[in-house]
């Protein structure tokens, strides 16, 4: 083989090599980008449907919610007390919810059987339930 050919054979390989690494760096940034678009759309899904931590009758928990406290920092509470799975989710349920904004600061009994949706409820009483006997 003279000097040429050989040259000519490594360009060829280091070629193939060159687009081979390409492909794979492809193919790897893909499969990221699909592995990201999966845990995205079930943290969106479970926005809105989300079971409760048992199912059943679940155990009462007390707790309290301080003066001042947003809805990340009940959440950080909920989940510490084992009511929710996830305090960003519920950060995020609270936000899209007819309760946003609604909740008072007090001690409640809650139940591992509840929804967020459901917690929110008890935590956030209608204002009209309190003047329903003042009339």
């Amino acid at each position: 083989m003279n000097r040429n050919t050989a040259i000519k054979l490594k360009n060829v390989i280091m070629t193939f090599l060159g687009m081979l690494v390409r492909l794979l760096l492809i193919l790897l940034c893909l499969y990221y980008i699909y592995q990201g678009a999966l845990k995205a759309y079930d943290f969106g899904y479970r926005i809105f449907t989300e079971e409760p931590v048992s199912s059943g009758v679940g155990v009462d928990v007390e707790v309290s919610i301080p003066e001042g406290s947003g809805a990340m920092d009940i959440g950080e509470i909920l989940e510490d007390r084992g009511l929710i799975r996830d305090h960003r989710l519920f950060f995020l349920q609270e936000s899209l919810s007819k309760y946003h904004g609604k909740v008072k600061p007090g001690k409640y009994t809650l139940s591992t059987a509840m929804t967020a949706e459901e917690m929110l409820a008890v935590m956030a009483p209608e204002d009209d339930e309190d003047s329903d006997g003042d009339d």
